[in-house]
């Protein structure tokens, strides 16, 4: 038996940066803290296929705009802190990014592409008298093993702080999946004080990066393109438009390398700010005077992303963002518009039936396009679904439950789209060498 107060304490957390190449940062960084003499003569790093993918063309927080597996890599040996686990890029300043880059040019660093699906990084780290490794495992601030001169290091306190909560994480994800969207909605009915403050603490982060991407038109500037539209007269805001507004602006921030914190939901960043800010985006249209009742909406999000990605595992060929959060972000924004159970479970139909295609093809600038997508579709589909629309059981993918639904979706990645994901991958490498070869301009 979980609580929402312990399940909130497993999903949602601070991430600075794109998870990704955050990880990798970490990864290095704890083989790093290992070494006496602070040199490196080369660093291994070896990393599943998803991770590669999505660690290809972020930027990088404190990079100024530089991306890269190996810079990422380079940034965790030269200054990153593993206490801070996915804000380990925090110290990162100019020196650090310059020590970084001047690794990555001599060619210090060797990306290996491993087979295996499940997530995982291996950074093996030697100089003329020392060998560091460390290892994560199935969640992004997993450290599983550290090694010094080959030697496993039984009890660290990096390792030792996430021991527990992996398993704890593991548990919960097989104890969720039993639950029935029933059983979800019940759980914020026990919020405390704590647990609101906590919830405000995750607005507030992402509205920050969202107010940030809004002035300073970061990223691709998908925020600043809608509100240009707006202002020309060539579109309306509405509260769709303005719940896409508000998604895109953070992510068109935090996929620029921004140095300031997202509240993540499932291990994502982005699954954060697509479960949190096309809710918020309905208080003022709505005239809710009590921001209580919006962050309750906010933590059936938060627990709806999480029974999907139990089922999808935290990386796949399917936009966690389009199909997880976007779940989470229509039945919190129904829950708002006064919608019962029935409204609930129509509108994560009605969203997946949607979105259920939309790939991921990386973690890069134009994320903001797919989390403005996934936020308008989230307000759309409750409107439908208290409005009386709702896709039938016998259409495509869509079961007569949510919960069979949301089981398919899970389905649906790990076994239908493990072809695709080889393809996606494909392609992005094959591009990368015609990108490194000046082909592409």
């Amino acid at each position: 038996m979980y609580t929402i107060k312990e399940i909130l304490q497993m999903q949602v957390a601070p991430a600075l940066g794109c998870t990704e190449p955050v990880a990798i940062a970490l990864c290095t960084a704890a083989a790093a803290s290992l070494l006496k003499n602070k040199k490196v003569e080369k660093i291994k790093l070896s990393v599943d296929p998803n991770i590669y993918k999505n660690g290809m063309a972020v930027s990088i927080p404190g990079a100024k705009g530089g991306y890269g597996i190996d810079l990422a890599c380079a940034l965790g040996f030269v200054g990153g802190n593993p206490e801070l686990k996915l804000e380990v890029l925090q110290p990162i300043g100019d020196q650090e990014l310059n020590q970084a880059k001047k690794l990555v040019s001599e060619k210090k660093i060797e990306i290996q592409l491993l087979k295996e699906k499940k997530l995982h990084i291996r950074a093996v780290l030697t100089n003329e008298s020392e060998t560091a490794e460390a290892v994560i495992e199935d969640l992004h601030d997993n450290l599983t093993q550290l090694k010094y001169n080959e030697k496993a290091i039984a009890e660290h306190c990096l390792i030792n702080k996430t021991k527990n909560t992996q398993n704890d994480v593991h548990k919960m994800e097989k104890w969720i999946k039993e639950k029935n969207l029933e059983d979800l909605v019940a759980m914020i009915e026990e919020l405390d004080d704590d647990d609101y403050a906590f919830l405000q603490e995750g607005v507030d982060f992402n509205l920050h990066l969202a107010k940030y991407g809004l002035l300073h038109g970061s990223g691709l500037g998908v925020a600043s393109t809608f509100e240009r539209l707006v202002r020309e007269g060539l579109i309306q805001k509405d509260m769709i438009l303005a719940a896409r507004i508000l998604t895109s602006a953070a992510s068109d921030a935090r996929m620029s390398g921004v140095k300031m914190p997202a509240m993540s939901s499932a291990g994502s960043g982005n699954h954060g700010l697509t479960a949190i800010l096309p809710i918020w985006a309905m208080r003022d249209y709505l005239k809710l005077d009590d921001d209580r009742l919006v962050l309750k909406a906010i933590a059936l999000s938060h627990i709806i992303t999480a029974y999907i990605k139990s089922h999808t595992g935290r990386l796949s060929a399917v936009c966690g963002c389009s199909v997880a959060a976007g779940a989470g972000a229509t039945g919190g924004i129904t829950y708002l518009l006064g919608g019962n159970l029935k409204h609930i479970s129509d509108a994560i139909k009605n969203l997946i039936e949607d979105l259920a295609g939309v790939i991921c093809d990386g973690a890069k600038a134009s994320c903001a396009l797919k989390l403005s997508t996934a936020a308008g579709t989230a307000v759309q589909s409750a409107l439908f679904a208290v409005h009386g629309l709702n896709v039938k059981a016998t259409d495509g993918i869509i079961s007569i439950t949510p919960e069979q639904t949301m089981r398919n979706i899970g389905q649906l990645s790990t076994e239908g789209m493990i072809e695709t994901d080889r393809t996606i991958l494909k392609i992005m490498l094959e591009k990368q060498f015609q990108v490194d070869e000046g082909e592409i301009s």
